[in-house]
């Protein structure tokens, strides 16, 4: 296993974390139940940890990639910006989810609070990995990239370029 296949094993990670985090957090706060919110900020601290995972084998990935036909630097760079920032806000998400589950545990009157503005986060974290794994997938998937059309089954068949 290269640090490309790694790097594909653990990138999800970081996105799917927090969006089961925010389903199970509001939940939580819908039935007043402070051990299902503390259940998601398990979730949130446990996808900051991806996250460190997906870019500390980013760059490993990054040097398979370039040697592969089709890929272009230019969306490799747009894709590690994207997940700098992703990285950095997931790393705040998990440790303000570590001081919730703190709060919580201990029952602190910010607690409540607490737990909006983590909910808040991690809402700018869903946004931040969509736009990360965006980018993830452009460098290969040709379909998705934005202003490019995919060629249909027809042209692929006789060859037409038109």
């Amino acid at each position: 296993m290269n640090q490309a296949h790694f790097h594909l094993m653990v990138n999800h990670l970081p996105i799917i974390l927090p969006i089961a985090g925010v389903v199970v957090l509001v939940g939580g706060m819908f039935v007043r139940s402070e051990i299902v919110k503390r259940m998601a900020y398990l979730l949130f601290t446990i996808g900051a940890v991806a996250a460190f995972s997906a870019m500390a084998s980013g760059e490993g990935a990054e040097e398979v990639a370039e040697n592969l036909a089709g890929v272009t630097e230019n969306y490799i760079h747009e894709h590690e910006e994207k997940a700098e920032v992703f990285a950095l806000v997931s790393y705040i998400l998990g440790a303000l989810s570590l001081v919730g589950l703190w709060a919580s545990w201990k029952g602190k009157s910010f607690a409540k609070l607490l737990s909006f503005a983590i909910l808040a986060l991690s809402l700018v974290v869903l946004y931040l990995g969509k736009q990360t794994g965006t980018t993830g997938g452009e460098i290969r998937h040709t379909e998705i990239r934005s202003g490019q059309a995919a060629p249909t089954g027809a042209q692929e068949e006789d060859g037409d370029d038109d």
